[in-house]
């Protein structure tokens, strides 16, 4: 017979309060400055021509890019192995989303967990 040894109060609460949410923007925000501050200048020029952020999508923390042309789309993915990487050094758990511009294709994610089935990481470890 299985027990239930937690009280009904330690659930998480079904719905979130302003302050979660609040909290979690900061929190949110303080993941992109880290991050961004860890940048090379390679990847920071890559970022200002694009529109990016950090958010939670599905309770997983999420790197998103936006890119506004073909091109800066697939620089932008060139560069996802060594943004994971860097993202990967402040969350251990973590996606990153590369966007092209609206109607040219669909998005592209990756796990900051899963660096290791990229060939161009394992040369650069």
């Amino acid at each position: 017979m299985a027990r239930n040894f937690f009280n009904h109060d330690d659930s998480h609460p079904v719905q979130l309060t302003s302050a979660d949410i609040i909290l979690r923007q900061q929190l949110e925000h303080s993941i992109g400055k880290y991050f961004y501050n860890a940048c090379d200048r390679t990847i920071i020029d890559l970022l200002s021509a694009c529109r990016w952020y950090v958010t939670t999508i599905s309770g997983v923390l999420t790197l998103v890019v936006e890119c506004p042309d073909q091109i800066t789309n697939w620089q932008v993915l060139r560069k996802m192995v060594p943004m994971a990487k860097l993202l990967k050094q402040v969350v251990t758990s973590a996606k990153i989303r590369v966007c092209p511009p609206e109607g040219q294709g669909l998005p592209f994610e990756m796990r900051v967990d899963e660096l290791g089935v990229y060939r161009e990481y394992k040369e650069g470890a």
